[in-house]
Order: C-alpha cells, then structure tokens, then sequence
C-alpha cells in the first residue's frame, strides 16, 4: 500500500467504504512530526464529516507501525505557543480520532513507540505482527504519556501492567501483548496487511447502522475514564514542562543552557 507521495500520511481506499491511513516516513521508522500530525489528523476530520466510511484501518509504511514522536522536535515549539496551548492542540486531534463513527483497527509492526502506541490504543481494535515490539518510554525521556492511551492499558490488562510499562518504559512484545488483551490477534508479518483488510471488508460487510451502534455501546464503557485522563494529562504535562528538573535534562541533551 502506499503511493509513494512525499506526503508523510497517506489516505488510500482499499475498496468503497475502507480507509486506510498509512503513515509514510518508512526511513525514520514513521516516527510522526508536527507536519505529520496536521496531515493526520486532517485526513481523520475529513473521514468524519463523510458518511460513507465503514472502517478505518491505521498502518505504517515500511518496518514499523511508527517509533513516536521524532526525537529531532523533542520539546521544539512553533514561535509563541505554549506548552500548555501545544498539548491542548494534540488533545483535539486525539478526540477527532475518537469521535469517529466507524471502528478503526491498527496494524501494529516493528516498533510501536510512545504517542503511536498509545494512538493505537485508542483505536477500537490492535491487530500485531510477530514482530511489534510496543513501548512507552517518556519518562525516558523526563516526560509522561500524554495522550490518554494509558487509560485504555489500564481498561485492558489493568494497573500492575499500565504502571509497569509507564514507570520503566520497557518493551512488550506481541505474544505478552495478546496474552494481557492489548492486541486481539497476532499474524507473521507477511500476512499483517491481508489479515487486517479482511477484519475491515467484514465490517464492512455488516450493516452500517448496526455496526455505528454497537462501537458506541462499547466505546461509552470507556469514554469516562479517557477523558478524564486527558484532562489529568494536560495538566501534568505542562506542568511538568515547566519544571526545573525537565529544564535541566533538555539542556544536558541538547547542550544548551
């Protein structure tokens, strides 16, 4: 899949009623920027205001589904935005993703890293390849996830596991992530791509109604708690941003003052 466009999200359609949202940096692992996530999160807004949208599978391009957020724009903010006003504008895109009406299942790969793994929990389904290796490392990096996925780890394999993958930032691989529910299936990697467009053409075979509402049962289980924690996040996040101890380790990793 994939055009080949130097755009870094793609949207192609595999058959009426299928998206397929590719992201398209293949050489950074599709590790997203600030460009790749306006592109993002406008190809969501406009798969929303459409009706004829079944389901929507996200997938990257190349040997990964994607390795988060490009570590060259760590802590880089455009001229006069705030730290608290710059999460705040991630959070919108995030309830774009959310707010769509058809289920969205992710084709998770290679690495699955901070923010993506975390959009990917967001999604309705996670379908794995063997060789998805899925890790949250912002404390890493002196920072906390921030994108609500924590919330559904927490719904899914509950609070041992959300704690354990949050505080050390270690990597899960695709059989302890099926074994905790986090992924519904694995499949070799050759066969991720066809395995996920066949779980999208039988939702989409089903009847489009039916389908809408039965996302809607299941997704307002879980509603509550990822909105309360993205409004917890927010917070934290920014103060977090604004404290001495972060101030110091991006000085120590950037050389600057």
């Amino acid at each position: 899949m994939g055009n080949g466009s130097s755009d870094e999200v793609l949207l192609d359609w595999d058959e009426p009623g299928i998206a397929v949202v590719t992201f398209n940096r293949a050489e950074r692992h599709n590790a997203f920027t600030d460009a790749s996530d306006r592109q993002l999160f406008s190809i969501v807004r406009e798969l929303r205001a459409r009706t004829d949208v079944r389901c929507v599978v996200i997938r990257g391009e190349g040997r990964s589904f994607s390795s988060g957020r490009d570590t060259s724009e760590l802590g880089i903010r455009p001229d006069g935005v705030t730290d608290h006003d710059y999460i705040r504008q991630g959070h919108d895109g995030t309830r774009v993703l959310l707010d769509l009406p058809c289920p969205t299942i992710a084709a998770l790969k290679g690495w699955v890293i901070g923010g993506s793994f975390e959009r990917a929990l967001l999604c309705d389904m996670r379908v794995a390849s063997t060789d998805a290796r899925m890790t949250l490392p912002e404390v890493v990096h002196g920072v906390i996830p921030d994108s609500a996925g924590v919330a559904r780890l927490f719904q899914m394999a509950g609070h041992g596991l959300a704690m354990d993958l949050a505080l050390t930032g270690r990597v899960m691989d695709a059989e302890e992530a099926l074994r905790h529910g986090v992924v519904s299936r694995v499949v070799a990697p050759d066969d991720l791509d066809a395995e996920v467009l066949a779980i999208a053409r039988d939702i989409a075979s089903r009847p489009q109604l039916v389908v809408e509402l039965a996302k809607q049962t299941i997704h307002a289980l879980a509603m509550p708690d990822v909105e309360a924690t993205l409004r917890r996040e927010h917070l934290a996040q920014t103060v977090v941003m604004a404290s001495q101890e972060f101030r110091d380790r991006r000085a120590a990793r950037t050389g600057g003052d």
